[in-house]
């Protein structure tokens, strides 16, 4: 499947930006909070950032393998 530029450019900004953020916010707050099981919230978000970010980057790699043929 190859998706067009536009969802693309998305999928990068929300595992890229989006998700580090994401989990930094929930793990500052929680601790000023005080709330329970914040690491475990944080260490899943950064979980499947990391997953997200290997599926794309192993689609830009292989995009790019078509594209240069």
């Amino acid at each position: 499947m190859i998706l067009k530029d536009k969802h693309y450019q998305f999928i990068k900004w929300f595992v890229l930006l989006f998700m580090p953020a994401l989990s930094t916010l929930i793990g500052l707050l929680g601790k000023a909070y005080g709330f329970e099981n914040t690491e475990l919230v944080v260490l899943t978000i950064n979980g499947v950032t990391v997953f997200l970010g290997a599926i794309t980057g192993v689609s830009q790699i292989n995009y790019n393998k078509k594209d240069g043929e």
